[in-house]
């Protein structure tokens, strides 16, 4: 049993975890082998039982498992009262967005009430209203205007020459796109729902989501304008179209049509100061006033009675047919054509349903499956795009209605779709001298919750920039692109942010906190002391390949080393010590050659010759010759360094053979060299000492032998806590890490790694004879008492004496 030191005035009586030392305590679970196989789990899913067959049914069927509790004298009444209330709600509403959806105001009320039937056996939340929506409605709009323009159902009127607009035709063309693109987003949802796709909402954050309704609520208002003030602007596509249209409906404000623009001020006076009535007085109301309904009644009266249409020219809703449509199939050549739009609506309206069903459920503790959620609002789509609705989700202002009401269950939901089918059925003519200004104004005015969010940026400047900056590019991307290309734009926007955050996490050096187990960043917490000859680096995000580098490049300078021109360095001078080894062994393998050719000499000659006897001859010669006035053989050089002498004693004839160069200050203490070494292209400066420098061994060489650097640190502690995941890269920089630091002599140590972390680190060949398990720690304090208790003793650094004992030493 291994026990970790700490310098000081106490021992730590426990054993050092490794990863070596946790695999020996604690047999891990291998799941490779303890799952099933595929077949396994495929015959086990096929196969079929009482139990498994009942919580499927149930699953699929959430009503089941609350509907045989019901009690009617519990739910019933606050259920009823709360049903009706939102079903009041569904009236104007349903008729108001669909002038959003460019759709005749009946198919909001079929919208009304087809899905929120289907809801009532599928969903899971017991409190949300499903029906039309704003931003829903807005979306369909753009579609069905892309596709259905109303240039392309001009009839010319032969009497005057004149062009009009197909009114039926061009509705019932957008009926159709509207049910095909309803259908198809359906689709999406119920199949995201049975592949348990249910997390996708997550994607779309807060700020997004709310940026992205303020948005929709600008396009919106443009689009009731024309409504507002009675002129006919053109419909624009594409980027761009909001600015457009606006730009337009300013110009056209001088044809303004006075009677629409009364009826408009009217109508939105009555709403703003009822509404505000009703929130005042809330507490005191038992239901809150219909006031959208009674604002409806009158108006519809007051048309009537005043022929506003026929008298005025105020444009009204127009013929509302009584019954229902029955159910047809939808265009499947359309599909191709709005198959983005479709994918937009499913994801949008799931993301706003699942919001507002959670907020409920956990207000009133039960729970909400969302990929459960996912396929109930597909099948509602899907089922009421059959029966010619677009698409629906669940409202905030209808959902709260519901909620405050005291309803319990979605029995209010069916209550609701029951008023609706009365309107639909005896009371939908009746709103035929409705005029569409009022409508516009009920939706106005209904925008007000959205128009609120804008002071989301003053909360997000105070508490997060990186989601104002999606807030602000989210809303900014809704207003200058469709709405489809404007949540595309926001969501990539988002995910970007997301990375970004990766990429530039924090990198921090931590210090142990006297008297604990703690390791905290130095930089933020003065109680903290550093480890003497360690370095405990941390990043607070996962490492892998988008931010591998970044790691390395704080690690050098947390750390106060770079390791790259430390190397580099290290590479130069160990370069430089080969090539004097080269030079060293030419030098030696032309003075055994020489050495040869004297031997070889002298044994012709007889005798042996001796280059020191011969060079004292030589001396005493050329003092001869001076004595006598002659030249001197013999020359010393004024720098004192080089002596000239010839090779081999003078001949018979009194000729020579070859001169050599003796290096040094004295001829008789200098060392030989031949002339031809003036040629070698290694040599820098003819009679350097460094050149004369004996050879050591490679590997001895080292940063400090050599003198440049010196540092403090023997040990490094890399914090991968943090991390849940390790890819390819991220393993290959660890790898280079324990490498690059080992070569001058520095260990590395990793700790806090989690399973799948280490489980990872297996798979990518990370573990060697070089790195071995016993290298990785299970926490930090586990590293260093290892490091300290490996290397600390030979540490020249004194280390602190702390006065607290540590969590579990003694």
């Amino acid at each position: 049993m291994r026990t970790g030191w700490w310098p000081g005035r106490y021992r730590v009586e426990r054993e050092v975890m490794d990863e070596e030392a946790l695999e020996e305590k604690s047999q891990r679970i291998d799941y490779s082998h303890s799952q099933p196989k595929l077949t396994q789990r495929l015959r086990n899913s096929l196969t079929c039982s009482a139990t498994k067959l009942k919580r499927r049914v149930v699953g699929f069927f959430p009503l089941i498992s609350w509907l045989r509790k019901y009690s009617i004298r519990d739910y019933g009444m606050p259920d009823l009262i709360s049903g009706i209330s939102v079903g009041i709600m569904h009236l104007p509403q349903g008729m108001a967005y669909s002038l959003l959806a460019s759709l005749p105001p009946v198919f909001g009320l079929y919208s009304s009430l087809y899905p929120a039937v289907v809801y009532f056996f599928f969903g899971t939340s017991r409190h949300i209203s499903i029906g039309t929506f704003t931003v829903l409605s807005i979306m369909v709009g753009s579609v069905t205007e892309r596709l259905a323009p109303d240039d392309h159902f001009l009839i010319k009127n032969m009497t005057d020459n004149s062009s009009e607009i197909d009114i039926s035709a061009r509705d019932f063309e957008r009926v159709k796109i509207a049910a095909a693109t309803t259908v198809l987003g359906g689709v999406i949802q119920m199949a995201l729902g049975l592949l348990q796709f249910g997390f996708v909402g997550t994607y779309l954050s807060e700020p997004l989501v709310r940026a992205y309704t303020t948005g929709a609520a600008c396009h919106a208002v443009v689009a009731q304008l024309k409504y507002i003030f009675g002129v006919s602007p053109t419909r624009h596509n594409g980027p761009l179209s909001l600015i457009y249209t606006l730009v337009e409906v300013c110009a056209m404000l001088p044809e303004t049509h006075l009677a629409t623009l009364c009826v408009s001020a009217v109508s939105l006076l009555v709403l703003i100061v009822a509404k505000e009535l009703n929130n005042r007085f809330r507490h005191k109301l038992p239901l809150p006033v219909p006031v959208e309904l009674i604002t409806i009644v009158v108006a519809t009266l007051v048309s009537y009675y005043a022929n506003l249409n026929s008298t005025y020219e105020v444009s009204v809703v127009g013929e509302i047919p009584s019954g229902l449509s029955p159910p047809g199939l939808p265009d499947v050549s359309i599909f191709e054509k709005v198959i983005v739009d479709a994918f937009a609506l499913a994801i949008v309206g799931y993301a706003i349903s699942i919001s507002l069903g959670k907020t409920f459920a956990l207000k009133h503790g039960y729970k909400v499956d969302n990929s459960q959620e996912l396929l109930a609002l597909g099948l509602s789509n899907a089922v009421g795009g059959c029966f010619q609705c677009y698409s629906v989700c669940a409202s905030m202002s209808r959902s709260l209605v519901q909620e405050s009401a005291g309803g319990k269950t979605q029995m209010a939901g069916v209550a609701s779709a029951v008023i609706v089918l009365v309107t639909i059925l005896k009371l939908g003519p009746l709103f035929q001298d409705l005029p569409k200004a009022v409508l516009a104004a009920i939706v106005f005015v209904n925008l007000k919750g959205m128009f609120k969010q804008y002071s989301d940026i003053c909360t997000l400047w105070r508490t997060s920039k990186i989601d104002l900056a999606v807030w602000l590019v989210t809303w900014v991307s809704t207003l200058l692109f469709n709405m489809d290309m404007g949540l595309g734009a926001s969501v990539t926007f988002a995910l970007l942010t997301v990375i970004f955050r990766t990429q530039r996490p924090r990198y921090s050096i931590l210090g142990h906190l006297p008297g604990t187990e703690l390791y905290l960043d130095m930089e933020t917490h003065k109680e903290v002391r550093e480890v003497p000859g360690i370095t405990i680096f941390r990043c607070s995000a996962t490492v892998y390949f988008a931010n591998a580098e970044l790691y390395l490049d704080a690690l050098k300078q947390k750390s106060g080393l770079d390791i790259t021109k430390m190397l580099m360095y290290k590479r130069r001078q160990e370069a430089k010590q080969r090539r004097r080894e080269k030079r060293a062994e030419r030098r030696a393998r032309r003075e055994a050659k020489r050495q040869n050719r004297a031997l070889r000499a002298a044994s012709q000659r007889g005798a042996v010759f001796s280059v020191e006897e011969e060079a004292g001859q030589w001396r005493r010669s050329s003092q001869e010759r001076a004595g006598h006035g002659e030249e001197p053989a013999w020359r010393e050089r004024e720098n004192n360094t080089v002596f000239v002498m010839p090779e081999t004693p003078r001949a018979p004839d009194g000729q020579q053979c070859t001169w050599v160069y003796l290096k040094g200050t004295d001829p008789d203490s200098a060392t030989l060299g031949s002339a031809s070494e003036e040629l070698d292209g290694d040599t820098t400066t003819l009679g350097s000492s460094s050149n004369d420098t004996p050879s050591h061994d490679l590997e001895g060489v080292s940063l400090g032998s050599l003198g440049k650097w010196t540092w403090d640190i023997h040990s490094i502690v890399l914090d991968l806590s943090p991390a849940n995941f390790v890819d390819t890269v991220a393993i290959k920089t660890l790898r280079n890490i324990f490498r690059d630091f080992g070569e001058i002599d520095i260990d590395i140590y990793l700790a806090g790694c989690q399973a799948a972390v280490v489980e990872q680190l297996e798979l990518g060949g990370f573990f060697s004879d070089a790195i071995s398990k016993g290298r990785v720690f299970a926490t930090v304090h586990d590293a260093v008492l290892y490091c300290l208790n490996h290397r600390g003793a030979s540490s020249t650094v004194t280390m602190p004496n702390y006065e607290s004992t540590p969590v579990g030493c003694t």
